[in-house]
């Protein structure tokens, strides 16, 4: 079963939106692999870093110490120094992993990177979080390097981050729900923008390669019916009753409920307070 909607599925931004990613990314690399000219090959990359925080555990026990006298020195009677025990904090560590595909040129026993494309998580556009600035740093790296940066943000929610400016981006293609941005390291002053309305399929983009070699296409919308088919979203997520974070427009909503009502499906009315 197809996704309802037309392109991308406004319920999926905050019921599995790290399973549509690696879907994505999956699927991206396959529709690269076979349209790549000869010498040019797609790697899926990892982007790691490890969160800590502080916690004290439910229901834990915590009991005074009884300050003990110190022992006096039998010769001077002075106090002697105790080995002190130390108070035990622990630390919760979590490992965070994003993949990113990466695009080479190889030639002989040397690779050359092209081209490197992101599809925006959650964490990569909430500040102060270590997968934003983890993100922001790596984006900083490729745009001094010569090397072609794609950004994909299928997100409603969160700061804007992809490279293109955003006052830049609305000026000139005007309000959107989503969007792709390329950055070409051979036009370092220009950005290729996709504007995407929730109403419309996602779009065939163009991914660049060396300038000798011109672009090569991707259907964004295929790729992601793909990850849709292969994950959760049929089963997880009941569209008559789920909620849709961050919330729609009255416009969007009105029309959310006709697509819905044209696959079949009654999408039931919030109770007013």
């Amino acid at each position: 079963m197809a996704s309802p909607f037309p392109g991308m599925d406004p319920f999926i931004e905050s019921q599995g939106f790290s399973t549509l990613h690696g879907g994505m990314i999956i699927f991206m690399q396959e529709a690269l692999q076979r349209r790549l000219p000869d010498g040019y090959y797609a790697a899926s990359q990892e982007r790691v870093w490890i969160d800590t925080s502080t916690w004290i555990e439910p229901d834990v026990k915590i009991s005074r110490s009884v300050k003990k006298k110190s022992p006096r020195s039998a010769v001077t009677g002075a106090a002697v120094a105790t080995l002190a025990k130390p108070i035990i904090v622990s630390v919760v560590q979590d490992e965070h992993t994003e993949n990113f595909l990466d695009i080479y040129k190889k030639k002989g026993d040397k690779k050359r990177l092209v081209c490197s494309i992101e599809i925006l998580s959650p964490t990569n556009k909430t500040p102060g979080e270590k997968g934003y600035k983890a993100y922001r740093r790596k984006q900083r790296g490729i745009l001094r390097r010569r090397v072609h940066l794609v950004e994909i943000d299928l997100l409603r929610a969160g700061k804007h981050t992809t490279a293109v400016p955003l006052d830049f981006a609305t000026q000139d293609a005007g309000e959107f729900d989503y969007h792709v941005c390329v950055r070409r390291f051979n036009r370092f002053a220009e950005f290729d923008v996709y504007p995407i309305l929730m109403q419309q399929p996602l779009p065939t983009i163009a991914i660049p390669l060396l300038p000798a070699d011109g672009d090569i296409e991707v259907d964004l919308q295929a790729i992601f019916q793909r990850a849709y088919d292969a994950g959760p979203y049929q089963r997880a997520i009941d569209y008559r009753t789920d909620k849709i974070e961050p919330p729609l427009t009255k416009e969007q909503d009105e029309w959310m409920r006709g697509v819905l009502r044209e696959a079949g499906i009654e999408r039931k009315r919030a109770r007013s307070a």
